[in-house]
């Protein structure tokens, strides 16, 4: 095989594998929160914890399958993006690494918080046992500011690499070009959590862009691959 088509072979290769990694990345997100269901929504009961202590497991366990496929996806598109930003291109690993990361601890207090329930169980944390309410408190604060701190990385993260596809026009502008706009919605909607004090996914209205844009790219990448770079 010829140089020029083992670049290209490499090249069609990470686009299909960047594409898998971002179907794998949101659904595994958007399934692990609908398992986990409202188990860890505030106001917490303990006892309601303890009954879907399974649940909430399995839904973290998704929840670090899309961390891992989150830092694979900078992963994959690096030896791409390189060629027009090795600095940026990097970066973006970076980030999206300290995001999975931070995701990782943020499962760790959910998980934390099962243990803590099922250790227990029938204790009325509302009218009593203020250690373990304080304990409770403490442990869904970090999975709350990992969460937030993780959606900020990626914000960074994901701008860096949707700005050398806009530039390369390795995918077409009107894809890129939606990816950096969904971006900076998500960053209004990280500044609203931050001194709203709610969760960053309550703002609805500003986080389903970035999830449809990214479906809608991995199955660009995935049928097409990348263009001819401008």
């Amino acid at each position: 095989m010829a140089p020029a088509d083992t670049e290209t072979e490499h090249i069609r290769s990470a686009a299909v594998t960047a594409g898998v990694l971002f179907i794998v990345a949101t659904v595994a997100s958007v399934a692990g929160s609908a398992i986990s269901g409202s188990a860890l929504d505030r106001p917490l009961s303990l006892a309601s914890l303890a009954g879907n202590a399974n649940r909430v497991d399995a839904g973290m366990l998704l929840q670090l399958i899309a961390a891992g496929a989150s830092v694979g996806i900078a992963l994959a598109l690096y030896p791409v993006l390189r060629t027009w930003g090795r600095g940026l291109s990097l970066g973006s690993v970076v980030f999206r690494t300290i995001e999975a990361v931070l995701y990782v601890v943020a499962v760790v207090g959910a998980l934390s918080l099962v243990s803590v329930a099922q250790g227990h169980v029938g204790a009325d944390v509302t009218q009593g046992v203020p250690a373990v309410q304080t304990v409770r408190d403490a442990l869904l604060d970090v999975r709350d500011q990992a969460n937030l701190a993780a959606v900020m990385a990626f914000s960074v993260g994901a701008l860096m690499y949707y700005y050398l596809l806009y530039r390369s026009q390795l995918v077409p502008r009107w894809l890129s070009g939606w990816g950096i706009l969904a971006i900076v919605l998500i960053l209004v909607a990280c500044l609203l959590a931050l001194f709203g004090h709610h969760p960053v996914t309550s703002y609805v209205p500003l986080v389903l862009p970035i999830g449809a844009q990214e479906l809608v790219l991995a199955v660009w990448l995935i049928a097409k691959g990348f263009s001819s770079p401008a």
